[in-house]
């Protein structure tokens, strides 16, 4: 039986990586962070702080340096890792970057611990394969910031031990994080399937003319959005038919066929298309205002945490 988590190291100190510290560090455990850039590693213990001032002011946590106290920086990956039980791994989303270093964690792990990629589409078979530790290393990818959306989808390789995966679902559980299981290895995972589903109609639908991006966006924040931040889809429609599921696909799934029909041949999203789409965002919203938009972002973010947390299920 494998020993629950007390060590943690986060490999890779951006958005990402920094989350997954307060994630560990407030569930407890000690966090060893490490970037390959010495500015990150600087800026990042002050980064991380704001973030937990921003979560105080939004009552999410009681304590800001218990949290603190927890985190510490190092300048090498090897001293990083070495007494991990379980590494976070988050850096840059490329392939032959996720190989390099999936290596020399390899190489610097113990041979008990586990890796978790945060990688958001890229499976663990094409950068681990070659790892001695191979079955110990899956993806852990988080929605962006995972100190405040807890979904993390588990998608193990073919080599991955089936123990593992079940092993760092109940970590995660238990660091308050919502794990679900991938059964295979597919292009986007779970999430940006769902996602790219819905972002290639939303281009879609404005190409064709039939409504503004901000119209597309009004009908997903004051529309879909309000049931899908607490319930998926096939609950909401289980909920939307008087007879259930099975009578919500009788009376609307001709018409959703018929839809799926109608982009059976998906168009990429041309520079054109993404330069229409730019100019109407940057009329709403100029690139100087991008940073403070997604402050406020986050600021909504944690108002909508703080009120799951003090909801009942």
């Amino acid at each position: 039986m494998m020993a629950p988590i007390r060590n943690v190291a986060v490999v890779g100190a951006g958005l990402v990586g920094r989350g997954w510290a307060i994630v560990f560090a407030q569930a407890g455990h000690r966090v060893s962070v490490h970037d390959g850039s010495a500015e990150i590693r600087a800026n990042v213990l002050d980064r991380i702080r704001q973030s937990l001032e921003d979560m105080a002011a939004a009552g999410l946590i009681d304590a800001i340096e218990p949290v603190m106290e927890r985190i510490t920086v190092a300048d090498d990956l090897a001293s990083t890792v070495s007494d991990a039980d379980y590494v976070q791994e988050s850096v840059f989303e490329r392939t032959d970057v996720k190989r390099t270093i999936s290596l020399e964690i390899d190489a610097a792990m113990r041979p008990d611990a586990v890796v978790g990629s945060s990688s958001s589409g890229i499976p663990s078979s094409a950068f681990t394969e070659g790892c001695t530790n191979r079955a110990r290393f899956l993806i852990a990818h988080p929605v962006n910031p995972p100190h405040l959306i807890p979904l993390v989808e588990l998608v193990p390789a073919p080599w991955t031990d089936a123990a593992v995966v079940e092993w760092l679902r109940a970590e995660m559980e238990a660091v308050g994080q919502a794990p679900i299981v991938v059964r295979k290895e597919v292009e986007g995972f779970v999430l940006n399937r769902l996602q790219g589903a819905l972002l290639n109609e939303a281009w879609a639908l404005f190409e064709d003319g039939v409504a503004s991006t901000a119209d597309i966006d009004l009908t997903i924040s004051h529309g879909l959005g309000y049931r899908w931040s607490f319930m998926g889809p096939f609950e909401t429609i289980d909920l939307n038919a008087p007879g259930g599921i099975a009578d919500y696909a009788a009376r609307l799934g001709p018409l959703y066929h018929s839809i799926a029909l109608s982009r059976t041949r998906p168009r990429p999203w041309s520079p054109e298309l993404v330069g229409a789409v730019e100019a109407e965002r940057r009329e709403k919203l100029s690139a100087a205002e991008l940073s403070e938009r997604g402050a406020w972002r986050d600021r909504k973010l944690m108002a909508l945490v703080a009120h799951k947390h003090g909801s009942e299920d």
